[in-house]
C-alpha cells in the first residue's frame, strides 16, 4: 500500500505504524472492494448494462471514499499549481502534465484531464498495483515454504549480491538470475489475470475458424500457463523452466502473464520490480515455513478468479535464529 500510494500521490502514509491515517482507512474501503468484485466484473463480462447501471446512480465503490479521493486530488492538483511539489514525478503529475489534443475545430486546443478523470485513474492504478502484486507475493512466498531448497539457494544469490544484508538496488536486482527465475515460475503457476481479453483489428481465419472485426477475444492464459504440451508437469513448482538455457524453448505466446503485444500490462516493469525488492528485503531477515494452519496442498477459488480457496497462512523465522 505505501509503494502504491507514494508512486500515485508522493504521498507517504507509513500504512504499518499509523494504520489511522485517512489515507489508510480510506485505501483499505478500496481495497475491500477489490479489482476482482463480482459487481466490477459483472460490468466487465456485461459492458451493455454499464448505461442502465449509471442512469440509476449506482457506484462500486462507497461514497465517502469516493469523496475522500476527490478532495484529495482537487487539494494535490492545486498545491502543485501553486508550484508547491518536490518535483517528483509520480503518477497523479504525468495525469496533470498530459493533454488530449481537441482538433474538432480550426484552432487546436489542449485539454486537461478532468478532476474525475484524474481520481478514476488513480483508482484503477491502486486495485492494479496492490491487489495482484500482494496475491503474487503470497503465492511465490507459499511456494518457498513448500519447497525449502529453493528457498536456501534464492537467499544465498540474495546474500551474495547483498552482503551484510544492503539495500536492494535496481542495478543489481536486475543481475539477479535465480530471483527472476523464481517470480517467472511463480507468475506461470498463478498469473494474477487468468484471462485476457483483446478486440480483433480485423476479420481473420485460424485454423478453420473465422473471428470477425470487433470482436472480443478472450486468451485464457492460466489454461495456457498449465497446459503439459507446453509445461511438462505444470503443477510442480520448478524455477529453472525460465533458465536462460531453457528460454529459448518455450513455445511464443504460452507464457502471458502481464499480456503481450503493444498491449501489454503498462505497470510490468513496476510490479516486477516491487515484487524483487519486497522478496530480497524480506528473505534478507527472514525463512518462511509452513506451519499447522497451512493447507498443502492449496486450493484457488472455484470462483474463476486467481485467489485461494482459503487463506495462506505461514511461518516467518528470523534468520538469526536459524543456521543460515
Amino acid at each position: 500500500m505505501d509503494v502504491v500510494t507514494s508512486s500515485s500521490f508522493s504521498v507517504n502514509i507509513d500504512s504499518l505504524n499509523k494504520p489511522n491515517d485517512p489515507f489508510v482507512t480510506q485505501t483499505k474501503k478500496l481495497l475491500k472492494v477489490g479489482l476482482f468484485s463480482p459487481a466490477l466484473l459483472f460490468v466487465v463480462i456485461f459492458p451493455f448494462l454499464r448505461p442502465v447501471l449509471e442512469r440509476l446512480n449506482f457506484n462500486f465503490f462507497p461514497k465517502d471514499f469516493l469523496n475522500f479521493y476527490m478532495n484529495a486530488v482537487t487539494s494535490f492538483k492545486e498545491q502543485r499549481q501553486k508550484g508547491n511539489h518536490s518535483g517528483r514525478v509520480d503518477f497523479l503529475q504525468l495525469m496533470l502534465d498530459s493533454r488530449v489534443e481537441d482538433s474538432s475545430g480550426l484552432n487546436k486546443e489542449q485539454k486537461a484531464l478532468t478532476d474525475t478523470e484524474i481520481m478514476a485513474q488513480s483508482i484503477v492504478f491502486i486495485l492494479a498495483g496492490f491487489e495482484t502484486t500482494s496475491l503474487t507475493l503470497t503465492y511465490l512466498f507459499y511456494n518457498l515454504a513448500t519447497h525449502p531448497d529453493v528457498q536456501k539457494k534464492l537467499q544465498e544469490e540474495v546474500d551474495s549480491y547483498l552482503p551484510n544484508k544492503a539495500n536492494p538496488t535496481y542495478d543489481i536486482l536486475k543481475k539477479m538470475e535465480y530471483l527472476d527465475m523464481v517470480v517467472q515460475e511463480t507468475l506461470r503457476m498463478y498469473p494474477a489475470a487468468a484471462r485476457l481479453e483483446r478486440v480483433s483489428k480485423q476479420t481473420v481465419e485460424i485454423n478453420g475458424v473465422t473471428i470477425p472485426q470487433g470482436i472480443v477475444c478472450m486468451i485464457p492464459s492460466y489454461v495456457l500457463h498449465n497446459d503439459p504440451e507446453f509445461w511438462p508437469e505444470p503443477e510442480e513448482f520448478r524455477p529453472e523452466r525460465f533458465s536462460k538455457e531453457n528460454r529459448e524453448n518455450h513455445t511464443p505466446y504460452t507464457f502471458l502473464p502481464f499480456g503481450d503485444g503493444p498491449r501489454n500490462c503498462i505497470g510490468m516493469r513496476f510490479a516486477m520490480l516491487s515484487m524483487k525488492v519486497a522478496i530480497t528485503a524480506i528473505l534478507q531477515h527472514f525463512t518462511c515455513r509452513p506451519c499447522k494452519d497451512t493447507l498443502i496442498p492449496m486450493e484457488l477459488s472455484g470462483q474463476g478468479f486467481m485467489q485461494p480457496k482459503n487463506p495462506i497462512v505461514l511461518q516467518f523465522v528470523s534468520r538469526s535464529t536459524t543456521n543460515h
